[in-house]
């Protein structure tokens, strides 16, 4: 998915407006009067901040279109809702409803079914959220959901977690032009703690024929089952060189065997 397209719903992405804070606030004193058209404006000229949250989707496999779409219910919940008394940005305001509103969306796309009891507290807790959201004028705690809601806070937590989208294991989740870091790469393995795969296959002469930081990444990564970000602090190197040097080396391994 990208949002790179200049046509999105039909609309010219390269064309649309761009407020200024005092522009808004006229704005919101003209809709909350009654004026009708001015939320049209309010939309149209907050459309942009839809596009800005959409970038944190990439790679849900879902149509831009549809989460557009999405976003854009939440920006006009949020412009229903803003209270101009609030010392805060609408754009603070407005960035976690449209975010949990596309949450929502892929939520309930979920092919991962989760029990009825178990959805509905999760979604009593994101209505508390949202109503502390707009109290709050900033995101809530989880312990403060779960004080709202009279429950104790690891039950607010396990339903929460429950009816998150899963996230595929390659998703990439930092690139700085070079090789991806994805997220499996993030994830330690315990098995590998006593008997690595390497060793497994009797390729101790391959090893012997790399580098000694090489070396060194394979054993910390495959034997000792430690994540790059761990391998990375431990030989005083960025997360990236790691993920770089391991690919290299694990390649040049391939080659010799």
């Amino acid at each position: 998915m990208t949002t790179s397209k200049v046509e999105i719903c039909g609309v010219n992405t390269a064309e649309l407006p761009v407020l200024t804070n005092d522009e808004m606030r006229e704005l919101f004193r003209r809709y909350q009067a009654g004026d009708r058209s001015a939320r049209e404006a309010l939309v149209r000229g907050n459309l942009r901040l839809v596009l800005s949250v959409l970038q944190r989707f990439n790679n849900r496999g879902e149509p831009v279109d549809d989460l557009f779409q999405v976003g854009c219910i939440g920006l006009m919940k949020a412009i229903d809702n803003f209270d101009l008394g609030q010392n805060v940005r609408f754009s603070t305001y407005a960035v976690p409803m449209i975010v949990g509103e596309i949450r929502r969306y892929l939520r309930d796309n979920n092919p991962i079914r989760v029990s009825r009891s178990l959805r509905d507290l999760a979604y009593r807790a994101l209505q508390v959220r949202d109503a502390l959201t707009h109290r709050l004028s900033r995101e809530p705690t989880v312990g403060e959901i779960a004080a709202e809601l009279s429950l104790p806070r690891a039950e607010v937590v396990y339903a929460l977690d429950a009816i998150q989208e899963p996230v595929s294991l390659f998703e990439p989740i930092y690139e700085d032009g070079g090789d991806p870091i994805y997220v499996m790469d993030q994830i330690s393995d315990e098995k590998n703690e006593d008997e690595g795969w390497l060793e497994s296959m009797a390729i101790g002469e391959a090893l012997a024929k790399l580098g000694e930081r090489e070396r060194t990444i394979l054993s910390l990564r495959f034997f000792a089952g430690k994540t790059q970000m761990e391998v990375a602090e431990e030989i005083g190197i960025s997360q990236a060189q790691v993920s770089r040097l391991e690919k290299a080396a694990l390649l040049q391994m391939r080659r010799l065997m």
